[in-house]
């Protein structure tokens, strides 16, 4: 089951690569100009989001997709990485998948060389676990360093 934060990094996931959230059949649409800053989410996508999950319209969905907002954060669907470029896709728990990925529509995607789109990261959340994991490297190789040295 896709829960909220599964979606929501969904949607910020697609909205780096300039796919938009369409509300229904109105000229109304979602696409924050930023969605990271450091490490966390952009005050402008917290309020897209926000504003996406309280619409009382029913039918808002990615751009290029079928499944509605309201749809994915059901239990009949999950999140799980595209089998061409590894962005983020809404596959169902039970029965068939969707059609395609929103990648589908995007010419110059998969591109390896550009960064790809992203969560936001905690640098020193990110550095701790590299300092822990290089400590415990280090232990390990002075633990097999005979005493006779």
């Amino acid at each position: 089951m896709a829960n909220k934060q599964e979606v929501k990094k969904y949607l910020a996931h697609w909205f780096q690569l300039g796919k938009k959230v369409i509300v229904g059949h109105s000229d109304q649409s979602f696409l924050p100009s930023s969605v990271l800053n450091g490490d966390r989410y952009s005050p402008e996508f917290e309020e897209c989001w926000e504003q996406i999950i309280s619409l009382e319209i029913r039918d808002c969905y990615l751009e290029g997709t079928h499944e509605t907002i309201a749809e994915l954060l059901t239990p009949a669907w999950e999140m799980l990485p595209c089998g061409r470029c590894a962005m983020p896709v809404p596959i169902r728990s039970v029965g068939m998948p969707a059609l395609f990925c929103p990648c589908n529509s995007l010419p110059t995607w998969p591109n390896t060389e550009l960064p790809a789109p992203r969560s936001p990261v905690n640098s020193l959340e990110q550095l701790t676990e590299i300092c822990n994991a290089c400590g415990e490297r280090s232990d390990r190789l002075i633990e097999n360093i005979p005493s006779e040295v």
